[in-house]
C-alpha cells in the first residue's frame, strides 16, 4: 500500500473549484480519465455513504465521507468495492481498499486555488493506474473551472 500526491493551481476561487469538482454534471466530465461514464451516488456530507461507480453502475467503490470542511478540505474513506451492483466490504479484494483514503485540500493563492490531492493506502496493483489518471483528470478539472 502506498500514497500518491498531486497538486494543481487553478485560476478560480476555491468555491468554484469545490463546486465544479463535486457537482454531478461536472464530476462526470473531469473523472472520465478514471473511466468513461463515472458518476457517484450518495452525499458529500460528512459521515454519509457515497458510491463511486462506472458507466453501467455495476462496479466501483463504496466509501464514506470522513471529513467535509466546505471549500477547504474533503476526506473520503474507502470501505470496499461495488461488484455486480452490490457493496462488498468482506472479500479479500474489498479488504485491500479498506484502509484507503482520498483527501483534497483547497487553498486560495491570490486569484487562484491550489488543489492538493493525496491518496493513501492504495493497493499496489492500482498505483500505476492512479498515477496515469490523476494528472489528466486534474487538467480536465482545471479547464472546467477556468
Amino acid at each position: 500500500m502506498s500514497s500518491i500526491h498531486y497538486s494543481i493551481t487553478i485560476k478560480a476561487p476555491k468555491e468554484k473549484v469545490w463546486n465544479t469538482m463535486l457537482q454531478q454534471d461536472t464530476y462526470r466530465i473531469w473523472t472520465v480519465e478514471f473511466g468513461e461514464g463515472c458518476y457517484y451516488e450518495g452525499s458529500w456530507e460528512q459521515g454519509k455513504k457515497i458510491r463511486f461507480l462506472g458507466a453501467d453502475g455495476s462496479g466501483g467503490m463504496t466509501s464514506v465521507i470522513a471529513e467535509n470542511q466546505p471549500y477547504r478540505y474533503l476526506s473520503i474513506k474507502h470501505l470496499g468495492i461495488v461488484k455486480d451492483g452490490i457493496d462488498d466490504t468482506e472479500s479479500p479484494e474489498a479488504k485491500t481498499w479498506a484502509s484507503a483514503y482520498e483527501n483534497y485540500t483547497f487553498a486560495e493563492r491570490d486569484d487562484s486555488t491550489e488543489l492538493k490531492v493525496e491518496m493513501s493506502g492504495i493497493p499496489a496493483e492500482f498505483e500505476q493506474y492512479m498515477t496515469d489518471a490523476w494528472p489528466k483528470a486534474l487538467v480536465r478539472l482545471k479547464s472546467l473551472c477556468e
